[in-house]
């Protein structure tokens, strides 16, 4: 027998509470927006001696896509980088992974296992060696089509069984093709979205960052590029890295609301944004579950909207709006989960909107208006002299937003397009990469720095709002959501079934439930923070 690391899975939900109960001028109550954010984090940790690890990865089927159009002979050095970096790639992978080598032009072609092959080659000395060798004499020609080559790679990994599959795509052009190509980008991602994750890179000086961010955002990834050719063999094998050290190769958001609460969206907001597509969470349930792939150490922070009507609510008490639970379908190692949590509502006469106030929510609104700020900054500069004023105050706007957000890495990709620090004025000379890498910079997101704890002058806390710049007590989540407590036992008796009955609705449920999981949403045990 041997130590089994047991990956441990943490959830925590930021929110604000409050949202107004005012009529419209007809005596209607509107539904009202409740903006959550999840925090959700994968770690290892020592476990207890149980069964044996699998080895020291999940499972990963692995295809490398060369961009091997005409473009990246000029210069040749593209072709070279693309090359290093994709032999650098193959030999990183452990015996037993099943892996592709594409090559990319009008068309998509096998470079190993071999042209005709419809399945993947195993990773030994032997085909790692000969997957060099097929690599080592790729030459450049045609253009450039992407769709093509993500369904080639979509129809090999089909049957494949690895909890991972992984497409790790290097471009240097604009898929100025695609109108000629025998499947659209578009048909190719609606074919692939939800098959495999593909990270997308750019190299050279003519890449598009949108046409990059586009493809990993559908395909759950993330667009990188290089700025010099001969720092992408060592990027790439950064990459590899990190995906045999997936510590989860899926995690489930599921996301049950009470009735009368509609899920609006779910979103990834950090590291970068993406989109998450509902899918039903069981037969005929209320609720939904929202996949997310390929976790390593990490934590990611996720968005949800949920709208409710306030008429006939109570107001000034914690209701349940829906429960957050976390799955991950069984891949072999043993993996703690954590304890569903509500999403909650406090219904208020005061005016104030206050769930878009939470920090989280609030952050990402920065980073959309960053973003935002930057691409019209490019515009305006594409239009040369007519659009220079527009494309500085753009930027000094941009400059603004990432100062607020406190982001170093997006302050330092600002400032290589600023003119000299403090201006806010664009700088003269600039080629399109340099926005193309700026735009890449403002698709990243950071979560803030958490706030220093700061012990109260005196006494225990009040029960009024804490000083500014104080922190939340210990065991609270992130933005002082309330985590109720069960400790004092359950105010509502557990019956004889070992159920609990709602005194207000009738809803039946376990007996450690907290909140109502039927009409009214109450509190059933403890008390509110």
């Amino acid at each position: 027998m041997t130590v089994a690391e047991e990956t441990e899975v943490t959830l925590a939900v930021g929110q604000q509470k409050e949202l107004p109960v005012v009529a419209d001028p007809d005596g209607r109550h509107p539904d009202r927006e409740m903006h959550a954010i999840l925090e959700i984090g994968v770690r290892g940790r020592p476990g207890r001696t149980g069964a044996p690890v699998p080895g020291t990865g999940p499972a990963l089927a692995e295809v490398l896509i060369v961009d091997t159009s005409r473009s990246m002979l000029h210069p040749a050095a593209k072709l070279h980088a693309a090359k290093d970096a994709t032999v650098a790639a193959v030999r990183m992978l452990p015996d037993g992974t099943a892996f592709a080598v594409l090559s990319g032009r009008f068309h998509a072609s096998l470079v190993h296992p071999g042209p005709g092959s419809a399945v993947l080659a195993v990773a030994g000395p032997a085909e790692r060696e000969a997957a060099e060798r097929a690599v080592r004499i790729l030459d450049a020609d045609g253009g450039t089509a992407i769709g093509t080559w993500l369904d080639l790679a979509r129809r090999l990994l089909k049957d494949q069984p690895a909890p991972v599959k992984h497409v790790l795509l290097l471009t240097d052009g604009r898929n100025e093709h695609d109108h000629r190509a025998a499947m659209a980008l578009d048909t190719a991602l609606d074919a692939c979205e939800g098959r495999f994750v593909c990270d997308a890179w750019g190299i050279g000086d003519d890449w598009d960052a949108e046409l990059l961010l586009r493809i990993t955002r559908r395909l759950h990834g993330r667009a990188h590029a290089v700025r010099a050719e001969s720092e992408l063999p060592a990027a790439y094998q950064e990459l590899v890295a990190g995906l045999l050290g997936t510590a989860v190769p899926e995690l489930r958001i599921r996301l049950t609301p009470t009735p009368g609460t509609v899920i609006r969206q779910v979103k990834q907001v950090v590291p970068n944004e993406q989109e998450l597509p509902p899918v039903p969470a069981g037969p005929g349930g209320r609720g939904a579950e929202y996949v997310t792939r390929a976790w390593g150490e990490e934590v990611r922070h996720f968005q949800v909207v949920l709208t409710a009507d306030p008429t006939g609510r109570e107001t000034g008490e914690d209701l349940q709006l829906a429960a957050v639970e976390v799955a991950v379908p069984d891949f072999g190692r043993p993996v703690r989960l954590p304890a569903p949590q509500p999403v909650l509502v406090r219904w208020t006469d005061q005016p104030l909107d206050a769930s878009r106030q939470h920090p989280g929510v609030r952050r990402h609104e920065l980073y959309q208006q960053a973003g935002a700020a930057v691409a019209h900054a490019y515009r305006a500069w594409l239009r040369g002299t007519d659009g220079r004023d527009t494309a500085d105050r753009e930027l000094a706007r941009a400059l603004a937003l990432a100062g607020e957000l406190g982001d170093a890495q997006l302050l330092g990709a600002l400032r290589l397009i600023e003119a000299a620090p403090g201006t806010g004025r664009v700088r003269d000379g600039l080629k399109d990469v340099d926005w193309q890498h700026l735009i890449l910079s403002s698709a990243l997101t950071t979560p803030p720095e958490p706030a220093p704890v700061r012990p109260p002058a005196s006494g225990p806390r009040a029960d009024g709002p804490a000083p500014p710049g104080s922190a939340p007590p210990a065991g609270d989540p992130p933005g002082g959501a309330a985590v109720p407590s069960g400790s004092g036992g359950p105010a509502v008796p557990v019956r004889p079934d070992g159920l609990v009955e709602c005194p207000d609705c009738r809803w039946l449920g376990p007996a450690d439930s907290v909140y109502c999981g039927g009409d009214c949403g109450r509190l059933l045990r403890g008390s509110p923070a």
